[in-house]
């Protein structure tokens, strides 16, 4: 168990912030780290070729390397999951006919790539439902059949926090010949990843939550078999062999920088926003990721005893463990999130759950806070 870590964030005692899963504070060190930047273009004379332009995007791709459990080379960097998303779709051809699955009420940005890419190829997007009592993993898995080409999903379902079994999936997937395309916005930096056992074809993560980073910013994994033949969704001139030597950059080239870099961003250095996220991913990091998701474990256990008097339930099948949504006892008013913004509480609704996600700036005080703000609203 990590003990509160708040001092280590800029969030006033009277606020109650649990609502990670829309946008994760960073902490006073990325803070500081990107304040820095910003200062350092003032002076632009002052930037380093090598290390800048270069030494930063190779320290972010080791440490995101050490998050997903794969090689720094297997690592693009990406400015959202929507681009992450969008370059394994250019990099697969689902043959005409056959079945790309997504999940019911999946995030859109998993949703309208593969609806072109169905289109184009005259493949078919099937949206997979659950029944009631019947968790993702299961559903899914009934789902996977010889017509399938692409399976694109979450490892967290981000409306009711249902976590799903990659390893069974992706088992399933390759038994059929289909690819994994895998969205871990919600979960890379707060559920471990075993990638021996998963495998994907394509793993994306957005920076800005769970990662505790700035907002535009993402990590790409790109299993090693699409390195070679890759096709990026930018032809940016960072990307190719030699790019280090400004003095040849008219030598054109067709060769790409080895492994993933090929899939990279244009501006991929990104010099104001780099090293934030640099500092954020050091910080997950140093706490480590099994030891946060066995601490989140136990504060979204203690909301849930605390709040279970008011008629919430805990009832999610599967429920990821730094994940908790409530579902609403009959009566609750329709500005319920407005009140408690009120009462410096801030939390999110997903129809007719509440979403609540905790980090390490969470405590007690915090969670006692948001039981009796409950308690007077409902």
């Amino acid at each position: 168990m990590i003990p509160s870590q708040r001092d280590l964030f800029d969030i006033p005692r009277e606020r109650v912030y649990l609502n990670t899963a829309y946008m994760g504070p960073m902490p006073k060190s990325a803070i500081a780290a990107g304040q820095k930047s910003y200062a350092a273009k003032g002076q632009p004379w002052a930037y380093d070729v090598k290390q800048d332009f270069f030494g930063l995007p190779e320290q972010l791709r080791e440490r995101a390397a050490r998050l997903f459990g794969a090689q720094a080379g297997d690592i693009a960097l990406v400015p959202s999951a929507s681009y992450g998303l969008a370059t394994a779709a250019r990099n697969l051809a689902p043959q005409r006919r056959s079945e790309i699955l997504v999940l019911d009420g999946q995030f859109p940005s998993n949703v309208y790539v593969w609806q072109a890419l169905a289109a184009q190829h005259g493949a078919r997007l099937v949206t997979v439902r659950r029944r009631s009592g019947q968790g993702w993993t299961e559903a899914l898995i009934r789902a996977i059949g010889p017509a399938t080409s692409i399976v694109a999903c979450p490892h967290v379902h981000w409306l009711d926090g249902g976590q799903l079994d990659l390893a069974h999936i992706s088992n399933t997937a390759r038994r059929q010949g289909a690819a994994l395309v895998l969205d871990l916005t919600q979960s890379l930096g707060a559920l471990p990843f075993d990638m021996p056992s998963i495998q994907p074809d394509f793993a994306v993560a957005a920076g800005y939550k769970w990662l505790l980073g700035p907002y535009s910013t993402g990590l790409l994994y790109v299993a090693p078999h699409h390195h070679a033949e890759g096709e990026p969704l930018e032809q940016n001139w960072i990307a190719r062999q030699g790019a280090d030597n400004f003095t040849r950059l008219i030598d054109y080239t067709e060769a790409y920088a080895p492994g993933a870099r090929r899939f990279d961003m244009g501006e991929r250095s990104a010099m104001q926003l780099a090293p934030a996220a640099l500092a954020s991913l050091d910080q997950v990091l140093d706490w480590g990721v099994d030891a946060i998701s066995q601490t989140l474990a136990e504060r979204t256990a203690a909301i849930a005893e605390a709040t279970a008097p008011l008629g919430l339930a805990d009832d999610m099948i599967e429920r990821a463990a730094h994940y908790l949504t409530l579902g609403l006892p009959a009566g609750a008013p329709d500005d319920l999130l407005a009140r408690l913004a009120a009462r410096n509480i801030h939390i999110s609704q997903r129809g007719d759950r509440l979403r609540i996600t905790p980090h390490l700036f969470n405590d007690d005080t915090d969670i006692a806070a948001f039981a009796d703000g409950l308690r007077a609203v409902l």
